[in-house]
């Protein structure tokens, strides 16, 4: 089953560099929830699926572009831990490089939670694992 996780998240990835909020969360469950509390930035909480969809617009619309890029799937049970690098440009040419971590849960096939980290080790922590 975790293999198949792998390939939703993976695809989700896919979507959200190509601009589809909507396919992103095509597999997402009916009470998914995208746990946003852990973040430095202004915007915190734990939010259902239509303000996710929101919270998705208002970022995507600030910069001229972005990219996700995934340094590895890490299958843990039920959960995909995907620490990653993302690259954006501001609308004045500025770029900027972050790098996170997220757990994606999976509940019958479906997303059930994507949980944001601000590093790498808290979210392997988070399923059970060291670095």
């Amino acid at each position: 089953m975790s293999q198949e996780n792998v390939e939703i998240v993976r695809a989700a990835i896919y979507a959200l560099n190509t601009g589809g909020i909507d396919a992103a969360l095509e597999d997402a469950a009916p009470d998914f929830e995208f746990d946003f509390s852990r973040s430095i930035g202004p915007t915190r909480g734990v939010f259902a699926l239509e303000p996710m969809r929101e919270l998705w617009d208002e970022f995507a619309g600030a910069w001229e572009s972005f990219r996700q890029e995934v340094e590895e799937f890490i299958e843990v049970g039920d959960q995909v831990v995907t620490p990653t690098t993302l690259y954006v440009l501001g609308r004045e040419g500025i770029e900027v490089e972050a790098r996170a971590a997220w757990i994606w849960t999976f509940r019958d096939e479906k997303i059930a939670r994507i949980t944001f980290y601000q590093e790498r080790q808290d979210a392997l922590e988070a399923v059970g694992l060291s670095d």
